[in-house]
């Protein structure tokens, strides 16, 4: 059975946020945890609610028993770990408000029990750690993210630091010099200890401040925090509630989906030395052109988009027009064409790229975007992803959010989609071909 434990920072403990609520002083090997334990259900799915500094914020970071919290959860039977915090950002990118769903951390705490392994009476243990925080739930908080139209970084490194005073200047651009982008006093052990229990563990880390690397602003102070945390708490209470369906649901089955996306393969021809010799062309006109193909495709992106806070499909000349309209049509939303220059007659805004082949760029008509909304990116294959870059780049000239990008075919081996996830876009293609 799914249970899903909420480690609480700065007020998202709150227990009535659950329906029937329970709760129970308990007692672990570690001694007693931050707070009493608060079981109970959110969106059907049961979930177990702890206070990381206690109901009053009593507790410092280091003094925080870590130790006994994730016992304590892991005793209590929970299966994946959501956790928030307060951060401060590191980069100018990472505004106040904005929510970064971490991927690394840096452990920069002195004083503290970080591990569940002090001696080895069975042999040495020592945990992998490459990428503490588990991708699947991070896939569920940003798909989530983006269906409530937030602001998210989808990956970001916070550095944990002792506390609980703040940095100095030196160090806040040391930090910025390791390569960390926000700043906090409690995630890393969380995460270590998560990882050496077994349990799935992810963070949303909300920006309060800029630490005190920007000489224009003012150093963070503890009322900053709570004023900017409190302004922009219900945006990750809504970010939970609603990721908590995705945590809980089951896998499709896997033979089912694997045999749709054998099948939407099988209908896509690959023609030899084309556009240039060594080029393994994937060709969907042969997809599209069969009823039950261009069904499959069809339906298995609608029901990925629908529901979500989308106000526009925007389409890559060409085949990204055959998929983005029809997409459209089916999710009851406008469509927006970007094109290769001198094929739109009016107003236009550009783009240049290099792609795999050559220079080019993109166009789109300056009033076919409001600022300020969502918009879903599409084409046909995603290959070196330039292409797909400045279309991403095209509508955000405009004012718009790109919600994600979507693809039916993935070259893995040319490191697109890889190159969009790193330029901060969320991506989905249905399947991949291997090689070029």
């Amino acid at each position: 059975m799914i249970k899903v434990a909420i480690i609480g920072g700065s007020g998202l403990d709150d227990p009535k946020l659950l329906a029937e609520p329970e709760e129970r002083e308990v007692e672990t090997a570690y001694g007693k945890p931050s707070s009493p334990l608060t079981f109970g259900k959110l969106q059907g799915v049961e979930v177990v609610l702890l206070a990381r500094h206690g109901r009053d914020h009593r507790l410092p970071p280091t003094q925080v028993p870590y130790r006994a919290n994730i016992q304590a959860l892991k005793d209590a039977g929970c299966t994946h770990i959501l956790a928030t915090t307060a951060v401060g950002s590191l980069r100018e990118e990472i505004g106040r408000g904005d929510l970064v769903i971490v991927d690394q951390f840096i452990d920069f705490t002195r004083h503290r029990a970080i591990t569940f392994h002090e001696a080895f009476p069975a042999g040495p243990v020592h945990t992998p750690m490459a990428d503490p925080f588990d991708e699947s739930l991070r896939r569920s908080l940003l798909e989530t993210a983006a269906e409530l139209g937030l602001k998210t970084h989808r990956k970001g490194t916070v550095i944990t630091i002792e506390g609980p005073r703040f940095s100095t200047r030196a160090e806040s651009h040391l930090f910025r010099a390791w390569g960390a982008d926000i700043i906090n006093m409690s995630i890393a052990p969380e995460a270590i200890l998560a990882n050496e229990a077994g349990i799935p563990y992810a963070a949303v880390a909300m920006s309060t401040d800029y630490d005190c690397w920007k000489d224009e602003e003012e150093p963070v102070s503890w009322e900053q925090i709570l004023e900017i945390f409190g302004q922009n708490a219900e945006k990750v209470r809504k970010l939970l509630v609603a990721t908590l369906p995705k945590v809980a649901r089951p896998a499709p089955a896997a033979d089912n989906g694997e045999a749709i996306c054998a099948e939407i393969k099988g209908l896509i021809r690959t023609i030899p030395d084309f556009p240039k010799p060594g080029i393994l062309f994937r060709d969907i006109t042969t997809l599209i052109k069969d009823p039950k193909g261009l069904r499959l495709v069809t339906t298995a992106l609608a029901e990925r988009y629908a529901g979500r806070q989308l106000d526009a499909v925007a389409g890559i000349e060409s085949r990204g027009f055959v998929l983005g309209s029809v997409l459209a049509h089916e999710l009851g939303l406008g469509f927006v064409l970007l094109r290769k220059p001198g094929k739109l007659p009016g107003a236009t805004e550009k783009v240049e790229y290099t792609t795999e082949y050559s220079t080019d760029a993109i166009e789109v008509h300056r009033d076919a975007i409001e600022p300020g909304s969502n918009v879903l990116v599409i084409d046909d294959l995603i290959a070196t992803g330039g292409t797909a870059l400045a279309a991403c780049q095209l509508v955000e000239k405009l004012g718009g959010n790109v919600s994600e990008c979507a693809f039916v075919v993935d070259l893995p081996a040319l490191g697109g989609k890889r190159r969009l996830e790193d330029a901060g876009y969320a991506t989905f293609n249905l399947i991949e071909f291997e090689g070029d």
